[in-house]
């Protein structure tokens, strides 16, 4: 390629990495605002989450329809072509976070009336919190081309999964105890599991971003210790 080729083929490759940056950081407010509007029971702020979840899904389209538009014109090699299957790979990862963020803020509108005991908000803000951490983490190792940072988001998933078992003990003891805890506890049920599934979207990007800088996959096996067998689809329906 000419020398002018090579510098128009670079800019695309930066809008590429500008877009899952955008993207990256709407998730981030996206799980943020969903967490916010289950523990402060604010309606408002969930139909706000659940109407940014269409930015995500928008941003995943123009992002999918450039890196292939690219790969058909400029036929990329190695590394170039390692970044535009990451790209297409992390927008996937990123626009499920969008939609799980989103079933979480549909959980907070069903139970916007509800009193719920302190404890078990504590439990959910906790995982919460966990999972924006790996998040975070993930998109800065992503921007920054760690490979380090990666697997270490990669190894540290357990941590919520430990979190979720805690909290889906924890909710079935309240139904246990009461029955007219048991629609409240499905729904932060459901909710912890939305959040317990964005930590496995995360080691995913983290798996993309090691094979990105690397050229190969993380050959250990991904640690991993839900114990529930608590089963639900990635992204129900809207």
């Amino acid at each position: 390629m000419n020398e002018h080729t090579v510098r128009a083929f670079e800019e695309e490759l930066k809008t590429l990495d500008s877009k899952i940056a955008q993207m990256g950081g709407l998730a981030e407010q996206c799980l943020a605002r969903a967490i916010d509007s289950l523990e402060r029971r604010d309606p408002a702020l969930a139909e706000a989450t659940i109407r940014q979840d269409e930015m995500i899904d928008r941003l995943e389209r123009e992002l999918e329809e450039a890196a292939v538009s690219i790969i058909a014109r400029r036929q990329p090699m190695a590394l170039d072509l390692r970044q535009i299957i990451t790209v297409i790979r992390v927008a996937s990862d990123l626009e499920r976070i969008g939609d799980l963020a989103k079933n979480i803020a549909k959980r907070a509108l069903a139970i916007a009336g509800e009193q719920r005991p302190k404890t078990l908000m504590i439990g959910l803000r906790h995982i919460g919190n966990t999972a924006l951490e790996q998040l975070k983490n993930v998109l800065d190792a992503y921007s920054q081309r760690d490979a380090d940072k990666a697997l270490k988001v990669w190894l540290n998933d357990e941590p919520i999964d430990t979190l979720y078992n805690s909290l889906f003990r924890e909710l079935l003891t309240y139904m246990m105890e009461d029955p007219r805890n048991i629609g409240l506890c499905a729904h932060l049920l459901f909710g912890a599991k939305n959040i317990e599934r964005i930590g496995d979207h995360a080691t995913n990007i983290a798996e993309m971003v090691y094979f990105m800088v690397h050229g190969s996959s993380i050959v250990e096996q991904r640690p991993k210790s839900d114990t529930t067998n608590f089963a639900m689809p990635d992204a129900p329906a809207s």
